[in-house]
């Protein structure tokens, strides 16, 4: 089986998974609003947007943020998907990337990251229970990291990237990014929850400080 055949298998599966779920459902009124909206509009620009940037061209296989990490912890993975995905095949008109090229960044920079997000996001949850530290700590900085990391030496191995004369320089260079990425992720997470919890689909303020916010409201002065 070619690897493109192999990509094209994941990301059909991972479609039929986000239909199966009936991503849409995330996006119903609440309460008069759709909190997710302004998240998934954002996302639908911005990551689009990194993927077309430039790649490392000194390496034999192109780095770039992924920003899948943060769209999971924002709109979950079944609408991070789709956004990926999108993103992925907008670089064949942003930087002239063939099908293959697009293909192969879709499912190793946005596919796979984002189901390993959500994979080993429920182990932590599962592992230390609704504590705020696990979820800044865990499933917005390490989850991503590891995720980011893996998929990317995954992919170096997929294209012989780490066996030529840069290879100890791409190993590097895959750490490195993770590390920078996962803590951009941790750092907007941490401001969203501070300011914006409801753009995020991963976080509830009742789940996660339920006695604290329940004691707020007991003491709110009534209008």
């Amino acid at each position: 089986m070619s690897r493109l055949a192999a990509e094209t298998i994941l990301l059909a599966l991972a479609w039929g998974a986000v239909l199966l779920v009936r991503p849409w459902r995330l996006l119903r009124p609440y309460e008069g609003k759709v909190p997710l909206v302004t998240p998934l509009l954002a996302s639908l620009v911005i990551v689009p947007w990194l993927w077309s940037w430039p790649g490392l061209t000194a390496l034999s296989l192109p780095l770039q943020w992924s920003a899948a990490p943060l769209a999971v912890l924002m709109l979950g993975w079944p609408l991070a998907i789709p956004v990926v995905t999108l993103a992925g095949l907008s670089t064949m008109v942003s930087t002239g990337a063939s099908m293959g090229e697009a293909m192969s960044l879709t499912v190793w920079s946005g596919v796979l990251p984002a189901t390993i997000v959500l994979v080993l996001g429920y182990g932590v949850r599962k592992a230390f229970g609704l504590h705020p530290v696990a979820y800044m700590v865990g499933r917005a900085f390490f989850v991503p990291m590891l995720a980011l990391a893996s998929c990317g030496l995954a992919a170096a191995l997929m294209s012989n990237g780490l066996a030529g004369p840069t290879g100890d320089l791409q190993r590097v260079a895959i750490a490195l990014l993770a590390m920078g990425e996962a803590s951009w992720t941790c750092a907007i997470v941490s401001l969203l929850v501070a300011y914006r919890p409801q753009w995020l689909a991963t976080w509830s303020d009742e789940a996660y400080l339920g006695k604290a916010v329940r004691a707020k409201q007991a003491i709110r002065p009534r209008r």
